[in-house]
């Protein structure tokens, strides 16, 4: 009787978190914040928006880049720009284009 109940609880439990699970990521997609949970705290609690200060994740992220060279994608703040194109570094900017 005691496996049967175990069992029971398990599927239940099982069921709630898919739930729960898919009801944050429908939320996600409509851009709400999900339920039950606050939204991220930024990195930098103590500046630009004093202790304490509340900021989404999406709100924090940053275009990428493409490097013409090698084709990896990083941050474009990073970028080093030359002749209108992106690289990831000063050595693929001087590289001669690839074939």
């Amino acid at each position: 009787m005691t496996r049967l109940l175990f069992w029971i609880a398990l599927v239940i439990l099982v069921v709630m978190a898919v739930r729960s699970k898919l009801r944050a990521a429908m939320a996600r997609a409509q851009g709400q914040a999900p339920q039950g949970r606050g939204p991220a705290q930024s990195a930098g609690a103590g500046s630009a928006g004093g202790a304490g200060a509340w900021q989404r994740v999406e709100d924090r992220s940053e275009p990428m880049a493409c490097c013409a060279q090698c084709g990896m994608y990083f941050p474009a703040s990073e970028a080093v720009r030359v002749g209108g194109r992106d690289f990831c570094s000063t050595a693929h900017a001087h590289q001669p284009a690839p074939r």
